[in-house]
């Protein structure tokens, strides 16, 4: 097991060396997609990301328990707005319910298409209502929560005068109650930095649920506390989301757990950036909101064609995942062409001329590929790295470089354990593609020769042209017809 890996703690502020509380256990949550509409790219990005961070923790020797929760109730904007998920089953007359699983499938669809790996746990915020209810009281009776009207909020101000609301984030306490703006409905607290733990549901609220407190469901930070505990324990290794999440949604966890665990959650707080197209903020509202189907399928104005899911994957990667992340059709052909050299390159291993010499250091490349993952995971550097292999098989190839067997053996385990297990893109043009192709193909000719027969000669004319614009030579002889792909 690799012991040098560093990571930067959005807590700290600095970069850490990485140390399981349980060595070699580790404990990696995520907050999950709210699903209430169809995923956006930023999601694939930060559950890519943390895919990334997950494949290399298990190919370092690690048991990881990951877990990801779904939320299907309670996300609010803020103590005033409208759940997200009953908002879009009132619109469409439809049960919340249907709404989770119709956007769960298609999180699990998407997901999968960028060869995620599924978490070890995926739990869900409506089946850990019981919980929520029993940590809303914990803390009512820590004195550090207030009913009123039906809802629960947490006492920031309470909670400050031994702890510090706002350590994640950075964010002055004085400040934010000074600075959070006042807003209709807000008179039911003390404070306006005070949040939800429990809001009182109003008589058209669909999903709502009893409580000691009266009907209403929990507030949108409390399932995470919740969810991580359970299954990772009230102290756990990594806790992963978007940068977005930092505040309120994280720094709300660290209060409601040290408030109800009088523990310190989480030992290492990573955070993936944002995304932008062309240099602007990515949103719907500026016409730059893309989302991973339309990347997929061309289907948007400033798209000039579409990326398959191991282009778009790969171009993240090349990203660190603390870094804004620009996209741009430039910058997707570019990954396009990139990642077909590096599958070219590995089909082309097995294949290389052998030599009684090498005169490529694989130990120093190996070295180098480790160093820069265990460096934060930085997967650009990586990256950089392998198309030095590339590179290398290209000059041997040509026959400029040399290389044993045994080194060519173990730069193809090298190759494929980087590429395939850790940055987990696959060989888009591997596989049955050949036996598709030429049972297309045969269907086609079958068609042109029956157009001959039928002495429909045009259709048979047309049907060669065209497959001739598309890179496929046919030649008629005596034993048939057959095809060459240009």
């Amino acid at each position: 097991m690799q012991t040098a890996l560093n990571v930067y703690n959005s807590k700290s502020r600095q970069v850490e060396k990485f140390e399981p509380l349980n060595p070699p256990f580790v404990g990696l949550y995520v907050c999950g997609p709210t699903v209430y509409s169809e995923v956006h790219i930023g999601n694939v990005r930060t559950f890519s990301s943390f895919d990334l961070i997950y494949r290399y923790l298990l190919h370092l020797g690690y048991k990881v328990r990951y877990v990801r929760n779904i939320t299907d109730v309670g996300h609010l904007l803020d103590d005033t707005s409208e759940d997200r998920i009953s908002k879009k089953a009132r619109l469409e007359n439809i049960e919340p319910m249907e709404v989770v699983q119709r956007y769960t499938v298609d999180f699990h669809r998407t997901m999968e298409k960028f060869n995620a790996l599924p978490p070890s746990i995926e739990p869900t915020a409506t089946g850990h209502l019981i919980e929520q209810i029993e940590l809303v009281q914990t803390i009512l009776d820590k004195g550090l929560a207030y009913e009123s009207n039906g809802s629960v909020y947490f006492d920031v101000e309470a909670y400050s005068k031994n702890e510090n609301y706002g350590e994640l984030s950075g964010r002055n306490v004085d400040e934010l109650m000074a600075n959070t703006r006042s807003l209709d409905g807000q008179s039911d607290k003390r404070h306006p930095a005070d949040f939800a733990l429990w809001k009182k549901a109003e008589p058209q609220h669909i999903m709502k649920w009893d409580s000691p407190w009266g009907k209403g469901f929990p507030g949108w930070h409390l399932e995470c506390s919740v969810m991580s505990t359970k299954y990772l324990g009230r102290s756990f290794d990594i806790h992963g989301g978007g940068m977005d999440l930092k505040f309120p949604h994280h720094e709300c966890e660290i209060a409601q757990n040290k408030a109800g665990f009088d523990e310190e959650p989480v030992k290492y707080w990573l955070h993936t950036n944002m995304l932008t197209f062309n240099g602007r903020k990515m949103a719907k509202s500026e016409g730059t909101g893309i989302t991973p189907r339309e990347l997929m399928e061309g289907d948007h104005p400033l798209l000039s064609q579409a990326y398959s899911p191991m282009t778009i994957r790969f171009f993240m990667l090349q990203a660190h995942y603390r870094s804004t992340l620009d996209f741009s059709n430039e910058a997707l052909q570019a990954a396009e062409k990139g990642l077909k050299r590096l599958m070219t390159s590995i089909q082309d291993l097995s294949k290389l001329p052998t030599s009684d010499v090498s005169t490529v250091q694989i130990e120093d490349l190996s070295e180098k590929l480790y160093a820069a993952m265990n460096d934060d995971f930085n997967s650009p550097i990586a990256i950089a790295h392998l198309f030095e292999a590339v590179k290398w098989v290209n000059l041997i190839k040509d026959g400029k470089e040399t290389i044993t067997p045994n080194d060519r053996d173990s730069l193809a385990t090298l190759m494929h354990a980087f590429v395939f297990d850790v940055m987990g893109l696959t060989d888009e043009t591997s596989g049955d593609d050949t036996e598709k192709i030429d049972g297309l193909m045969e269907f086609v000719l079958q068609l042109r020769q029956e157009a001959k027969d039928n002495k429909n000669y045009g259709l048979s004319d047309t049907i060669r042209d065209r497959l001739k614009e598309l890179g496929f030579e046919i030649k008629d002889g005596k034993e048939g017809t057959t095809y060459t792909m240009h």
